[in-house]
């Protein structure tokens, strides 16, 4: 189960809207989405959680790069909404190297067309998942400074567990806010 959510910090305070990101396919795609919910170009953070698996946080400061956050890259990187979030540049690896995420391109069953779960078991044990966990890492990727001048800690952020995003928000102030929209 998936959670995705835009804060918006305006001058009255953080305005949240719920989000679907069925029609996202690109960070770039996710940027303008938070940009498109904060006209005056103010700080939009979209938060996206998969239930006891990962989190992530993408920071959108006007018309700056997006920042980003994800507290489990392996995890991340089987789902198809935290395949958007882990660029190249985010897991330090070139891109003309070949996509391993490509590699990782499953079905949400955790199978490709055609193949069986014993097929998945296999691949992971074998040489193929070895290029795989070498970009990938177990484990925080990103800039876990991303909310430090927001009230939350590098600390904070890496200690943040299973709901990761009602933490967030509680440390911004935005709780009621937020559960307007979950």
């Amino acid at each position: 189960m998936y959670f995705a959510a835009l804060l918006a910090r305006t001058e009255d305070g953080w305005e949240a809207s719920d989000t679907e990101l069925d029609d996202v396919e690109t960070l770039s795609d996710l940027a303008d989405l938070a940009r498109e919910a904060s006209p005056d170009e103010d700080t939009v953070l979209v938060l996206i959680e998969q239930e006891d698996a990962w989190f992530g946080v993408v920071r959108v400061d006007g018309e700056e790069d997006p920042r980003i956050y994800v507290s489990d890259a392996a995890a991340a990187a089987r789902s198809s909404y935290g395949e958007i979030l882990l660029t190249d540049e985010l897991l330090g690896r070139d891109p003309d190297d070949g996509d391993v995420l490509d590699a990782l391109a499953l079905d949400l069953d955790g199978t490709e067309d055609g193949e069986s779960d014993e097929d998945d078991e296999d691949a992971e044990d074998g040489a193929g998942a070895a290029g795989s966990a070498e970009s990938v890492p177990h484990g925080p990727v990103g800039d876990a400074l991303i909310l430090d001048d927001l009230g939350v800690s590098e600390k904070e952020l890496r200690l943040m567990s299973t709901d990761a995003v009602t933490e967030i928000a509680e440390s911004l102030g935005a709780s009621e806010t937020l559960e307007t929209v979950r």
